[in-house]
């Protein structure tokens, strides 16, 4: 059995949203569905829009990246999300 390791990227709607709020509220839904974040890191992006990278993981039979992207969506400050990398953990 392998656990998944997922880097998703996620953009707030604009430079003034508290991203402290935002990058609590997107921790809390990945874990509601099974996912273990590891680190949270805010980028630089242009004109003082700010980006936040989480990097979770999960058991592959249990998570599903489908599922935390739509619980995502609901956040009023997310404007658009990318998974930018999947991989198996093994170990």
């Amino acid at each position: 059995m392998a656990d998944v390791i997922v880097k998703l990227k996620v953009m707030p709607v604009g430079v003034d949203v508290d991203l402290d709020k935002l990058s609590e509220a997107c921790k809390a839904k990945i874990e509601e569905k099974g996912g273990m974040v590891h680190k949270a890191e805010q980028e630089e992006v242009a004109f003082g829009l700010k980006s936040i990278t989480f990097t979770f993981l999960g058991d592959e039979k249990k998570i599903n990246v489908d599922e935390i992207e739509a619980s995502l969506k609901e956040l009023p400050e997310l404007s658009t999300m990318d998974v930018i990398d999947v991989r198996r953990a093994f170990g």
